[in-house]
């Protein structure tokens, strides 16, 4: 992690108190690629949900040997259960059994979560309700095969039976390795008009990458308001333009470019991309 991102991203916190045990103890142990800033976020928002009455299950697809499903899972209710989808195949056949293993040591023991080993692809809204019990998810992370269109079938599925009040959140969002992966986002975005991206969560590097958070438009200030409370110091003022809507955007350092001008050097404005005329 590049030193300048260390201090701030050991400070933040999802005020969970098993979320944070497991963050600050064992989420590093743990292999994967999401990032501890992202999961604490997240983990938050799992935790503000609980405090607001809204319950339901937690979704991974892709969930590889459990770093982010464990912080997500932590937070849920006693009678709520995560439900982790991967071919657990990758990168060897003794994936399945080290994801095990992680849950059992930070806490988290199969009366909470199922394990389901199948590709996303080969699964109808069907069998994901029969999963779930017909229950509703609340917070679906997607890390599947990055594919425009197994993005495009997980994001379906993710819509099928997602909670009035969940949220959707989609990894490596303009990743650098994937750089196309995001119009399926936007097709779907567009084929669902009532859906918003709430917050964009900045990648910590090339290997923790960015996060879309995406809900139903009419709950996106329930959460946005207490993230920009919450984490106000990780907050880039200028947003995320989404042509329609500006969105909040949380990165481990905000900053924006300072310019000086030629016509007045002593002159100083801030900009986050130095793009036009800084007077």
């Amino acid at each position: 992690m590049p030193k300048c991102c260390e201090a701030f991203v050991l400070d933040i916190a999802s005020g969970h108190p098993a979320i944070d045990r497991y963050l600050a103890d064992g989420y590093e142990q743990v292999p994967g690629m999401s990032s501890r800033f992202a999961a604490a976020i997240c983990g938050h928002l799992i935790h503000r949900q609980s405090a607001l009455g809204i319950s339901g299950d937690v979704v991974e697809i892709g969930t590889f040997e459990g770093r982010f499903f464990i912080a997500m899972a932590l937070g849920l209710a006693a009678d709520e259960k995560a439900l982790g989808i991967d071919v657990f195949d990758w990168p060897d056949a003794g994936v399945l059994d080290r994801f095990l293993t992680n849950c059992e040591t930070h806490g988290l023991f199969p009366d909470r979560f199922t394990a389901s080993k199948a590709n996303s692809r080969s699964i109808s809204v069907e069998d994901l309700r029969r999963k779930l019990a017909n229950r509703k998810s609340r917070f679906f992370h997607i890390d599947g095969n990055h594919s425009h269109e197994s993005l495009s079938n997980d994001l379906a599925l993710a819509h099928a039976v997602l909670h009035p009040q969940g949220i959707v959140c989609i990894d490596d969002m303009l990743h650098p390795g994937y750089p196309t992966l995001v119009t399926a986002v936007l097709d779907y975005l567009n084929q669902a008009p009532q859906m918003r991206v709430m917050c964009i969560i900045d990648r910590e590097d090339i290997v923790a990458a960015a996060k879309f958070l995406i809900c139903p438009a009419d709950v996106v200030e329930l959460y946005q308001t207490d993230l920009l409370t919450t984490f106000a110091r990780f907050h880039f003022v200028l947003g995320a333009d989404m042509v329609d809507y500006s969105t909040l955007v949380l990165t481990p350092t905000p900053r924006l470019a300072e310019i000086r001008s030629s016509k007045s050097p002593d002159a100083r404005v801030e900009r986050a991309d130095g793009i036009g005329d800084a007077e």
